[in-house]
């Protein structure tokens, strides 16, 4: 799959394509381009946000700024699924994540400071999409959590198995993932349960189920 991420501070990206799950697929399963809105910004010395209309602290991100982006890379408005990183969006889950995950193609928008000019959100949008109910300086950490999040479904981003029964696989149908230890089986008088190190397999199989209830039960 293609994702096309928008923002001011393309460099930010830089540690991400390093590390996995995204190093892994990069160039094979996932084409992760990144382009900075001042690089094609209609207005002078690279502006590329304003003063909201009305009055009040902040800049607003402008529509103008982002067609232009669009235009330049796409030749208008795409016809792929754009989505705005911002805290009015519907919330990321899982089940989002592995909805997105199987588009050929995604253009992901952050903004900063005060956020988009709402024209953007309406006429340059698809879609949007909060990470949590909280305020964050800009949106490229929400597109960073996106990205991850999605790369790591791609196939040979993990092991095989790693994906199979974690947090919110539907092996633990939708649950939280089961307590984890490995060694020192002991250390300071914190011990691993005995049922992990018996050796016997149906009883970790039924503890880690029951561990996965609780937890997800709370």
């Amino acid at each position: 799959m293609q994702i096309d991420v928008f923002t001011l501070v393309p460099h930010a990206f830089g540690w991400l394509t390093e590390q996995r799950p995204l190093a892994a697929v990069l160039g094979t399963e996932v084409d992760l381009r990144l382009f900075g809105y001042r690089d094609t910004t209609p207005l002078a010395n690279g502006q590329v946000d304003d003063a909201p209309y009305g009055g009040g602290p902040g800049m607003v991100l402008r529509v103008d700024v982002v067609a232009a982006a669009l235009d330049a890379v796409y030749g208008g408005v795409p016809g792929h699924r754009v989505i705005a990183l911002t805290p009015q969006g519907r919330q990321l889950d899982q089940q989002v994540v592995e909805q997105l995950a199987e588009e050929e193609h995604l253009t992901l928008l952050s903004a900063r400071f005060e956020g988009f000019d709402e024209r953007i959100l309406t006429h340059l949008c698809s879609d949007a999409i909060s990470i949590g109910p909280y305020v964050l300086s800009g949106g490229e950490l929400p597109a960073m959590v996106l990205v991850d999040a999605i790369a790591r479904l791609q196939p040979g981003a993990l092991a095989d198995e790693s994906s199979r029964r974690e947090t919110f696989s539907a092996e633990l149908d939708g649950g939280l993932e089961f307590p984890q230890y490995t060694r020192p089986a002991e250390f300071r008088g914190w011990r691993v349960p005995d049922v992990l190190v018996s050796g016997d397999h149906a009883r970790i199989e039924e503890w880690r189920r029951e561990q996965s209830r609780a937890r997800s039960t709370r």
